[in-house]
């Protein structure tokens, strides 16, 4: 068994009711009854244990354990286990107990396909774009989302059915490209030669490397790999939602492998800072799904705050550790963390950042555009959303983005972008796994504008 890890998490803090509000409600079409919430306040609410009912006191649906939303976040939950939403019927919020109303939206016919306010939070209701689980489609200058700010066009980058199933993380790094499998496994690919990757075939990586918990026992459900400024020779850090061996239980993992030397295909892991008890409770399936890793000198140059200590970051405070901060991404709560890893073992909780998405299903830092992305998968038609520090020292959304017009929405739960050196009249390269292997091929490759 892994020895515990000592986990420092900030306290909570309350902020007014009335900044919630219902922003969306979809009551037809392709996707189940579903009622989004906003969050129009400067602070994050938890709203865990609110109750959102139709025109029937009967049935209710509560808002999971766990669920915070910050400032200027969106988050949409699918109601249609709990009650269905009629032709002519409302959406009620309440506060938890079902008893106190927060805001309430009424209809006389069914969406086509979406009820959304216009501005997001503070407008009227009307007939608008699908966009549950992202800013509202409010046009006319409005902060909905932007068309993707590269090439539309999308191409396959892998051979046909290289890797089947369940690929997911993704991370470039210049001629290598690192590659987390939901199986439990790491792949280390190189450039085939025609504008993709393929598996390396050198010191046992041909078919991917098994990845096992410190002591070589369990399979880590391998969801995103990241590495720190040291590169590869730093090690591959895993993050990782559960154990295979114990799959209904939920083991918030971030694991690391030592990527550099051997060549076995079993790759045991050096270190594990194991974060579930300091994190909301969430399904076995919907814990850790993304990772990426920023500078201590980017972020302090920034002015980033600890929200540990409400103060600026201050890297000395910390024992040794890798000179900068993880952020993983919860796909049950839609949440961002940031994390610092201390090599002793001991992690601390230094940010939470709503990502105002349904889910975070992939994060990668752009350090030649100090943004962050923040990426969702067919849950919310493949949305993108870049944030950056802002004044105050948190994250706040830059802007978001829709999908290139050429690809399809596809289960995309990885994205990597390329290095700044491979910007060409003003285009790089971009890459994302899809989870579901489509057409026999789990890696696309697009293009953002430098």
């Amino acid at each position: 068994m892994a020895a515990a890890v000592a986990v420092l998490v900030p306290t909570a803090q309350a902020a007014p009711a009335d900044d919630i509000r219902i922003n969306e409600v979809v009551s037809t079409g392709s996707v189940n009854d579903s009622i989004e919430l906003f969050n129009k306040g400067a602070a994050a609410v938890d709203i865990s244990g609110w109750v959102l009912k139709d025109d029937n006191n009967s049935s209710k649906f509560t808002v999971p354990t766990g669920t915070t939303l910050g400032p200027g976040a969106v988050r949409a939950f699918d109601v249609s286990a709990s009650f269905g939403l009629g032709s002519g019927d409302k959406a009620r919020l309440y506060l938890p107990g079902g008893s106190t109303l927060v805001d309430s939206f009424t209809w006389t016919s069914h969406s086509a396909p979406s009820w959304s306010r216009c501005p997001d939070g503070t407008g009227a209701f009307g007939q608008s774009a699908l966009t549950l689980g992202a800013l509202n489609s409010c046009g006319g200058g409005g902060a909905g989302p932007q068309a993707w700010p590269g090439g539309s066009s999308v191409a396959t980058a892998d051979g046909s059915n290289v890797f089947g199933s369940d690929l997911s993380g993704l991370y470039e790094e210049g001629s290598v490209m690192w590659g987390a499998q939901n199986s439990g496994k790491l792949w280390r690919l190189v450039r085939d030669g025609s504008g993709g990757w393929q598996p390396d075939t050198a010191n046992g990586w041909t078919s991917g490397k098994t990845l096992r918990f410190p002591g070589g026992s369990g399979a880590p459900d391998s969801e995103a790999v990241t590495l720190t400024g040291a590169g590869a020779a730093g090690g591959a850090y895993v993050a990782s939602e559960r154990n295979g061996d114990a799959s209904g239980t939920s083991r918030l993992s971030v694991l690391r492998y030592d990527v550099n030397t051997g060549t076995g295909t079993t790759l045991t892991a050096t270190k594990e800072w194991n974060l579930t008890a300091g994190l909301p409770a969430v399904g076995s399936n919907a814990g850790f799904e993304a990772i990426t890793w920023i500078p201590d000198a980017t972020l302090t140059a920034a002015g980033f705050k600890d929200e540990s200590t409400g103060t600026a970051y201050d890297p000395s405070h910390f024992g040794a550790h890798t000179g900068g901060v993880f952020f993983v991404g919860v796909e049950g709560t839609g949440s961002v963390y940031g994390y610092v890893l201390e090599d002793g073992g001991t992690a601390t909780r230094v940010a939470t950042i709503s990502s105002g998405m349904a889910g975070v299903m992939e994060l990668q830092w752009e350090p030649q555009a100090a943004r962050l992305w923040l990426v969702c998968d067919d849950t919310c038609s493949g949305q993108h959303r870049t944030m950056k520090i802002g004044t105050n020292g948190t994250f706040a959304a830059a802007a978001v983005y829709n999908r290139p017009a050429g690809m399809a929405n596809l289960n995309n739960e990885g994205f990597t972008l390329a290095a700044a050196d491979e910007c060409v009249a003003g285009s790089m390269p971009v890459y994302w796994a899809d989870d579901s292997n489509t057409s026999g091929h789990a890696i696309r490759k697009g293009t953002i504008t430098c």
